[in-house]
């Protein structure tokens, strides 16, 4: 007779140990040695902090420097749609996980970068220089004695080193171009330039004037749709290279030489006819042939 068998399903799952809880979840535990990633229980116990925020946080703080992680490029990650995905973006720019600032660029365009806090308020960690190796001292070389000098005489002044003069500062620049940028800052304190920065940038604004444009029509151009006054203008004198050089105007085009008018109409002093003439003393045709006749 065949040995019965159990109809059970062996059960895959391990044995609870005998001191585990009675309920509540029980941690099978398991040490990693590559590919993780450590997270602060103010992160992922945060009582705030909605589901969909806390999972996105963890997930950017696993990624390297230089991964996009925008809205479009996380939805391309996670099964939650952008809406989803911007709304916790959001919390967690509340909370102080994410930033993302608004950075001037060197081609004077603004750029919005992502800042990621593995905890809210931390700066960042410079890193550790490599130790050098102290250098060998080099041998020193036995120099021959030589008799001791002699003492100062107590009477004799000793030379006192003479201060250096301070360099004068620079003559600031004069003319039209020059008093056009030392005003920028009139129209807009961020525009502060300095005396070698306007000195830099006259020979771009000359060449401004000399294409018929106006100091009014340049300053306006210059001053047009700047960042909202909370974001600072951290080279102004870059951003004004960068407009100079990329809104210069075309120069006008030659005047076309127009041909003579006709001649005015004059009267002549013997008939009183009308006539046509650039002398205004001259007289009719009629009348001349009368005088040489």
């Amino acid at each position: 007779m065949a040995d019965p068998q159990s109809n059970a399903a062996t059960s895959a799952y391990p044995e609870i140990p005998a001191d585990a809880p009675p309920s509540g979840v029980i941690h099978i535990r398991h040490r990693h040695t590559e590919r993780f990633t450590v997270v602060g229980n103010h992160l992922a116990q945060h009582a705030e902090l909605s589901a969909a925020a806390i999972g996105i946080a963890v997930y950017i703080q696993s990624l390297p420097d230089g991964v996009s992680v925008t809205a479009k490029a996380l939805t391309l990650h996670f099964s939650e749609g952008e809406t989803t995905i911007r709304r916790a973006l959001n919390e967690l720019e509340c909370a102080g996980y994410i930033a993302r600032p608004r950075i001037l660029l060197d081609s004077g365009r603004f750029a919005t970068r992502t800042l990621s806090y593995d905890k809210p308020g931390c700066v960042p960690q410079s890193k550790p220089k490599p130790k050098q190796r102290p250098k060998p001292a080099p041998a020193q070389v036995q120099q021959p004695a030589s008799a001791p000098a002699a003492p100062p005489a107590p009477n004799e002044p000793r030379a006192q080193p003479q201060p250096s003069a301070p360099p004068e500062p620079p003559q600031p620049p004069t003319g039209p171009a020059a008093d056009l940028l030392a005003r920028l800052r009139l129209a807009d304190s961020r525009l502060l330039l300095s005396a070698g920065d306007v000195q830099r940038l006259a020979p771009a604004i000359e060449t401004w004037l000399s294409r018929a444009a106006t100091p009014a029509q340049i300053t306006r151009t210059l001053t047009a749709n700047l960042p909202p006054e909370p974001v600072p203008i951290h080279h102004p004198a870059r951003f004004m290279e960068f407009r100079l050089g990329h809104l210069l105007p075309p120069p006008l085009p030659a005047e076309e030489s127009r041909p003579p008018g006709p001649a005015p109409l004059v009267t002549c002093d013997g008939c009183e006819r009308a006539f046509r003439s650039h002398d205004p003393d001259a007289s009719c045709g009629d009348c001349r042939e009368v005088a040489v006749a």
